[in-house]
């Protein structure tokens, strides 16, 4: 890995250190990023996320400036939400319980068009109380995850809140597609892709995080732009399945590199098991 140049942009402020996601995420990286961070950039100007999910990767690098996105409208919503008002979104946590009634109650209530906080407020909360952590939606965008039988979760986790909040108060946060992030990327930044996986098998995929999935065409027109980027001096870093189509897309132009990854939400507990997952990696480091 090649030293840092006095002219180049440190990647975390170094009063700062790590952080944990606040959120559930299918696919989260938290257990990962041992075998991830070998693989940055030593240093890079801005970090982009447009897959943004629980966002494991920017809470653990912190980086002085970066921009998360992601299509899915009620989790940037939860992200703002707690960004710029983490005291109301703390304070409507406190008032909940792991209650099936209440949780149904609320899992029925109309979200869209509500406050940033109100919706960060109801966003964690099911993530915290749900079946698995997971996040569902039908075809007409009604969340529908069946509630969680756990003995006492954390509703609200005050300390990770704010120290979630702090990190993200130097993040630009947007809804849109990954081909925002990738026309505002400039040679030197980073952009980790982390979409929803090729399917190992018919029966393996979960895609179903927003009404639209995420097929064949949609990962093609990602290696198109991941491959741009790359050319343009921007440092690209990917994750998916070890599947052979995603091999094929990128072995041409990106190194790949086989990690180890264990399923943290699978409904059942023999498929929670060790995984060689994909990190692809341009070259331009």
């Amino acid at each position: 890995m090649r030293s840092r140049s006095k002219m180049e942009p440190m990647t975390r402020l170094a009063s700062e250190a790590a952080v944990g996601p606040f959120l559930k995420w299918a696919g989260g990286k938290r257990g990962l990023l041992e075998q991830i961070r070998p693989h940055l950039p030593a240093s890079y100007g801005r970090y982009y996320e447009p897959f943004v999910g629980s966002a494991a990767l920017f809470f653990d690098q912190q980086p002085k400036r970066a921009s998360l996105s992601d299509t899915n409208a009620r989790l940037v919503a939860t992200y703002r939400g707690l960004r710029d008002a983490t005291d109301e979104v703390i304070e409507r946590l406190r008032k909940l319980r792991h209650d099936r009634d209440e949780y149904l109650t609320i899992r029925r209530r109309p979200i869209d068009g509500e406050s940033d906080a109100t919706i960060a407020a109801w966003f964690i909360y099911l993530n915290k109380t749900g079946y698995n952590g997971l996040y569902r939606v039908n075809s007409r965008n009604e969340f529908n995850v069946p509630f969680g039988s756990y003995r006492n979760p954390t509703i609200c986790d005050e300390p990770t809140l704010r120290a979630c909040a702090a990190a993200l108060r130097r993040a630009d946060i947007r809804l849109g597609d990954f081909e925002d992030a990738a026309r505002r990327a400039r040679p030197g930044d980073l952009v980790y892709f982390d979409p929803p996986y090729v399917p190992l098998s018919t029966t393996s995929s979960f895609t179903s995080y927003t009404p639209d999935r995420f097929g064949p065409e949609a990962q093609v027109r990602l290696r198109d732009i991941a491959s741009r980027l790359a050319r343009r001096g921007v440092h690209v870093v990917l994750s998916n399945s070890s599947a052979k189509a995603v091999v094929e897309l990128y072995r041409e132009e990106f190194d790949i590199v086989r990690i180890k990854a264990r399923r943290s939400i699978n409904s059942r507990g023999d498929g929670r098991r060790a995984i060689t997952e994909l990190l692809v990696k341009s070259r331009t480091f």
